[in-house]
């Protein structure tokens, strides 16, 4: 990390490596061998210090123009190992680690790695505009961006290249497959907005989050907001259980391994989050990452078998005839 020039200072540096994205991504793909987990923790480190820098709370944080600009030249660069770095000093390390991709991962799954990145990046302008305009999306508009923006698209497709199992596109992009997918999302970006509030609440950081939208479009009290994310969340997650049940008995090897992923996924990242200094560390400096006894709920807040109310763009995972 020191040696790559990502990171501006030794502050920087200390809360990027706090994110401990190796310990993250090895619980998402615990079969992958060491040379495939390091090149994938590498780009959940970079997605991090980048999303600190230029993305949440950087001075392009309300400024779409530039950001458009900055975010052209980066997705450039995931595409094209020849592409000029223009100054900026993230493009050198991610073609790095876009190059060891391409070394071991097959062009199709490179190019879905691709394909995610960009729809990352796109979303994440989509946040910033709406934050320098003034703008609170409603629940609908906010669950579509935060599918996009919580940088889940590129975190699961990383999936295949860690594990070296490539899924066939006609099992990959069913619509079932998909809207698992964008389940897996939804639930862990859910549960990173109820990881950072503390922190986001200390530091004034609560632009957009669930929490944000709840409280300014129907009038809640934070621990109101709080309530109905959990039963937002948990209904997803049910309803991710029960089209899985209903996908993994009829799935290809290839296709088990990645539905197992995105159940990994979501696990590892409800732990991981409770416990890294990046959400539990109020201080300039991060904590050690302390291992703590963790309690879980013995049943979901709402387990209501139809979709979440307000939400039209995420009914159809509700579908019937989705499996």
């Amino acid at each position: 990390m020191r040696d790559s020039g990502m990171c501006a200072s030794e502050r920087e540096t200390a809360w990027v490596v706090a994110t401990h994205s190796t310990d993250f991504y090895a619980r998402f793909a615990p079969v992958a061998d060491d040379e495939r987990l390091l090149a994938t923790s590498l780009w959940v480190y970079f997605g991090f210090a980048f999303d600190d820098a230029r993305c949440d709370n950087g001075p392009l944080s309300s400024r779409p123009a530039e950001f458009n600009v900055l975010a052209g030249l980066v997705q450039r660069a995931v595409e094209a190992p020849s592409a000029d770095d223009r100054g900026e000093r993230y493009v050198r390390p991610l073609q790095d680690i876009v190059g060891r991709f391409r070394s071991f991962g097959t062009p199709a799954q490179v190019r879905r790695f691709v394909a995610a990145h960009r729809a990352w990046l796109s979303g994440v302008a989509w946040q910033i505009g709406n934050q320098a305009s003034g703008r609170m999306p409603d629940l609908d508009e906010f669950l579509a961006m935060r599918l996009l923006a919580a940088g889940g698209e590129p975190t699961f497709a990383m999936l295949e290249l860690a594990t070296g199992l490539e899924v066939p596109g006609n099992e990959l992009h069913r619509p079932a497959v998909r809207a698992l997918t964008e389940m897996a999302i939804l639930v862990a970006a859910l549960d990173n907005d109820r990881h950072s509030l503390r922190k986001e609440m200390s530091r004034g950081h609560t632009d957009q989050n669930i929490y944000s939208v709840l409280m300014h479009h129907r009038g809640m009290a934070v621990a109101e907001a709080v309530e109905e994310a959990n039963r937002i969340r948990d209904r997803v997650l049910v309803r991710f259980m029960a089209l899985h049940d209903r996908v993994r008995p009829t799935a290809g090897v290839e296709l088990a391994s990645y539905l197992q992923g995105l159940r990994h996924g979501i696990r590892g990242n409800a732990e991981w989050g409770l416990q890294v200094p990046r959400y539990v560390s109020l201080g300039r400096v991060p904590d050690p990452m302390e291992a703590a006894p963790l309690a879980w709920a013995e049943e979901p807040s709402d387990a209501a078998p139809e979709p979440v109310p307000g939400a039209p763009t995420v009914a159809w995972w509700w579908d019937r005839d989705l499996a």
